[in-house]
């Protein structure tokens, strides 16, 4: 059985440039070491009923007790792993006056077992390295519970550790009464704090859809009665029924032997007996005759949206070369309307801000077409009128040759990517395999077979195939359902939704011409610059060179992901251009790669590079304006070209303006809807005194500005200011450096340094101390405190990494006080960031999001905790619960690209981050607990606080 989850519709952002293709994710995953099937004739594994060939790098079995398992070794990185354990056991399963035991179960794994006493499976992970969040998690969804390890090195005594604990919340929790009172709190926690407009505008919209069923009845997070009602026995019912071998995988991956992983796991797990049905309730009804109905739902903080819609029976489909073939075909049709929608929502008046046609699964229950739009509030009706008539004409006309074959290309492209990194997937990526088998039934197979397989049959992709799977896979959108969400309701009426749709579909569509080849433009920057300076550093081995205009290039070899490269260009700028007089120059400067190049659209430039890995982001630091992307060895030069091209000829369109300019009425109606966009809105003003450059601007200000504006305010930057390259991955180091050699250091004449003095570098801390009052526009129980005070730049590296952890004690021990004894708040925070830009700078914050009869009470439990760390030095325990996850990521810091960029992108100006990089685990394993109470006495006196309160607005009398 092919099994898929649920895909809410969500509208698409703007279509980035030459987007790889994501057609490989069903035909590049992964599996093999294949066991007999079962004696009951079912099979154990969905290839088993495949033609797909699995990956022989996985292992898979089967204990007696029905228990399933994944294994892979993998060394990227090299020394990690990640323990998975997949429960098939989700919101879906609860009966009447079970709402929200799932997620409960999810949370009592951490609260005690046989041989783990409660409160101490995070303190024992803590101590082995593994964060709390980060590297210690779960989540629970509609059809399963998936518990998350992973593993920061590849000891056997830490994979020992994480097979016993998946153990323990397999078959010996004890939900101790307290234990459950005290979780009690924090699931009421959780539930509170995800109630806010969006949460309640996706329960309506499924009750809508799909009424009567579990889907829409069962929520994840639960009721407050049955949350309230929830007993030690009953939870204990729930587990003792859901928990069972047969419904449970367990997934292995990292750099282990599989013959010692395997072992272990039928020592750990085979005596785990447990009987139970393995089959899930029913998620539906999703009744395909529901038709001809309108919803619509109002909140002051959403968005103008309409959706029509119309559910279809569920198609049961094995995993099959067929079945591939077919999903690629449709995939193609509904990627070329999204680039049509997109094209359209680039124009210079575009009729609607986003739009968005798809057919779901909605789990094994039935599917669903939706044909989305959001626009402007008040213009939905022009932009349902566009919309359906993109949606008539590809269903009227089909596609164009180009635009399959824009398609085509960049799939191919993609499994060619793929391909080339085959032997170098993330432990991540292996993991998404195997969840994707036990989950969904899709078959993992090498990506290099996936390739094959598209190129079998890419000759029979044509404008007529594609349409046709379109049309079998598409729900016919007869007399949809319609649900319209917004701020206020259309004029009008339900009638006239339903009138505007009659219309729009009555109306003749026209077919789309064929457009022009394009064909890239820029290839000649100059004569191509010399090296005039070529260097090895003397830590890391990173080759710094410098060409004869000033440019300057750093260069690392990895082998960490096979065909990968990384690319970072700085250009000395960033928001230090702001003043106080003028803070909104550097405003605009995310939006200028949408404006596409002089000689080329946005969307022209995503047709003539389509098939290539290149990129176009740009935005900025506060003294860089960045440009950091992803490309391979083939499309090196063309990455580089592209990134010149924006420096020396941005096209500086106006539509990304208008799109700006639209979006704002719902970037304002949000500010205050929640109390963490209520905080964000207002902090920065309150802790700068005002300074216009840290205060979230007004409406009025933003509408004002235009590229003309910013061109201004950057462009002697991007045609005099310093620039430093970065490239990190697989490549040939002349190829790297003669590609950098005819952009880069073919443009003329760069100052030869970043500035060190410019801009305004004054940065205060207000003098207000004490409670300080935010009011939000959310529910009427939300609430967050905050803790925050003034400390110090980063001038002193020892001092540094003193607050850094000082930050996670503060973290542990809010968590330990706040969500473990006191159950008074979900996630708990504390943080440190000292300023490299503002001399004296920085700030230290502690704090929480809590109910708002307990805001009192929580600010009492956060003072008495720091209070507790400046009247004694930090416990050894404490220390290393702290200090053990940090020394972990500067073992495992070098074993991505990503993080070989970080010392490399800016090596020639910023030498310092090397200096400390090395010298980083030896500090931390210095810092002892009474140098974090010395930093604690000077820095975090409870009085000298600003203490912000996040409260509800008074109601309206």
């Amino acid at each position: 059985m092919l099994k898929h989850l649920f895909a809410s519709v969500a509208l698409p952002a703007l279509v980035s440039l030459a987007t790889v293709a994501t057609a490989q994710s069903q035909d590049a995953a992964a599996v093999a070491s294949v066991t007999a099937p079962a004696e009951d004739g079912d099979s154990d594994w969905a290839f088993e009923e495949s033609d797909i060939p699995v990956d022989p790098g996985f292992v898979f079995g089967r204990l007696d007790n029905g228990m399933r398992y994944i294994i892979r070794q993998n060394d990227t990185p090299a020394g990690q792993g990640l323990v998975r354990m997949h429960i098939e056991a989700g919101a879906i399963d609860e009966r009447e006056g079970e709402s929200g035991y799932a997620h409960y179960l999810e949370h009592m794994a951490f609260n005690g077992s046989t041989n783990v006493p409660e409160g101490e499976m995070v303190k024992l992970l803590e101590r082995k390295g593994l964060a709390f969040g980060a590297d210690t998690n779960a989540q629970t969804g509609y059809d399963h519970t998936r518990y998350k390890l992973d593993l920061p090195n590849n000891s056997e005594d830490l994979l020992d550790t994480a097979l016993m604990l998946m153990r323990e919340t397999a078959g010996e929790l004890t939900f101790a009464p307290e234990a459950v009172d005290r979780e009690r709190g924090v699931m009421l926690a959780e539930k509170r704090d995800r109630n806010n407009f969006a949460y309640r505008n996706g329960r309506d919209g499924l009750e809508f859809a799909y009424p009567g069923s579990r889907l829409s009845r069962n929520e994840i997070a639960g009721t407050v009665e049955d949350l309230e009602n929830a007993t030690s026995e009953r939870l204990r019912a729930f587990w003792m029924r859901e928990y069972v071998p047969a419904a449970t995988t367990l997934i292995v991956v990292g750099d282990f032997d599989p013959a010692m992983v395997e072992a272990k796991i039928r020592a750990e797990f085979s005596d785990w007996q447990r009987e139970g049905a393995v089959d899930q309730a029913d998620f539906g009804p999703v009744d395909p005759a529901r038709a001809g109905l309108t919803d619509i739902y109002l909140d002051p903080s959403l968005p103008e949206i309409v959706d029509f819609s119309r559910h279809g029976a569920y198609v049961d489909e094995p995993d099959t070369i067929v079945r591939r073939k077919e999903n690629t075909l449709r995939s193609i049709a509904y990627g070329i309307i999204a680039r049509r929608i997109a094209r359209i929502a680039r124009s210079e008046d575009p009729p609607f801000r986003g739009a968005a046609f798809s057919t779901s699964d909605v789990f094994d229950a039935g599917r669903t077409t939706s044909l989305v739009v959001q626009t402007v509030d008040g213009e939905w009706q022009r932009g349902v009128d566009a919309v359906v008539g993109e949606y008539t004409r590809a269903m009227a006309f089909g596609f164009t040759e180009a635009e399959v074959a824009e398609q085509v290309a960049n799939r191919r492209n993609g499994l060619e990517t793929a391909t080339a990194n085959q032997d170098t997937r993330s432990n991540a990526a292996l993991n998404g395999a195997a969840v994707a088998l036990v989950q969904s039934e899709i078959v993992p197979s090498e990506p290099a077979d996936g390739l094959a397989r598209f190129n079998s049959f890419a000759d029979e992709i044509t404008p007529e195939t594609v349409l046709a799977a379109l049309k079998r896979d598409a729900v016919a959108l007869d007399d949809p359902l319609i649900r319209f969400v917004g701020k206020s309701a259309p004029e009008g009426g339900e009638a006239a939704l339903r009138a505007a749709w009659d219309a729009a579909i009555a109306r003749a569509p026209e077919p789309l011409e064929e457009e022009a080849v394009l064909v890239w433009p820029y290839t000649d920057f100059g004569t191509p610059g010399a090296v005039v300076s070529d260097t090895l550093t003397e830590e890391l081995d990173i080759r710094t060179l410098r060409f004869g205009n000033g440019v300057m290039l750093n260069l690392k070899q990895t082998d960490i992901v096979d065909d990968q490269i990384l690319v970072q260009v700085n250009i000395d700028g960033g928001s230090l251009l702001d003043t106080k007089e003028d803070p909104l120059k550097t405003q605009l400067v995310g939006l200028m790669t949408q404006g596409g190049l002089g000689a080329l659209t946005l969307d022209e430039l995503q047709t003539a590079l389509a098939g290539r890995s290149v990129g176009n982001a740009f935005g900025l630091t506060s003294d860089t304006f960045v440009s950091y992307v992803g490309t391979k060895p083939r499309d090196l030069e063309l990455q580089l070209q592209l990134l010149a091209a924006y420096l020396v000829d941005p096209g500086l369109r106006n539509d990304p303006v208008v799109r700006f300019r639209a979006g704002l009425d719902d970037v304002f109606a949000r500010r205050y809807a929640t109390p963490s966009a209520a905080y964000g809105t207002e902090i920065g003003r309150i802790l700068s005194d005002g300074d216009p450059r840290f205060t979230a601007p007004e409406k009025e200000a933003l509408m004002a500005l235009d590229f003309e504006q910013l061109e201004a305010a950057i462009g002697d930057r991007l045609e005099n200011g310093a620039i430093e390259i970065g490239v990190v991955g697989d490549f040939d180091a002349p190829a790297v450096i003669d590609a950098v050699a005819a952009t880069f250091g073919a443009l003329p004449q760069r100052e030869a340094e970043f500035r060190e003095d410019f801009g305004n570098r004054e940065r205060s801390f207000t003098a207000t101390r004490g409670p300080v009052v935010i009011e939000h526009d959310g529910e009427a129980d939300q609430a967050q405190l905050r803790f925050i005070w003034p400390t110090a730049d980063d001038s002193d590296f020892e001092r540094d990494m003193r607050l850094s952890l000082l930050a996670r004690v503060v973290d542990i021990v809010l968590t330990d006080t706040l969500r473990e004894e006191l159950g008074q708040a979900y996630s708990p925070f504390a943080g440190s960031s000292t300023s490299r830009i503002y001399p004296d700078y920085g700030t230290f914050l502690a704090g929480a999001s809590l109910e708002l009869a307990q805001l009192e009470a929580g600010r009492q439990a956060i003072i008495a905790a720091i209070e507790g760390l400046r009247a004694a030095p930090v416990d050894e325990d404490l220390l290393q619960r702290a200090r053990q996850p940090l020394l972990e990521n500067y073992d495992n810091a070098l074993k991505t690209n990503g993080s070989w960029m970080s010392l490399v992108a800016d090596a020639q100006r910023n030498p310092r981050d090397r200096e400390r990089f090395l010298q980083g685990k030896e500090v931390a394993l210095a810092i002892t607990g009474e140098e974090l109470q010395a930093l604690a006495i000077e820095y975090l006196d409870p009085a000298r606080a600003v203490q912000v309160e996040v409260v509800p607005k008074p109601a309206a009398d």
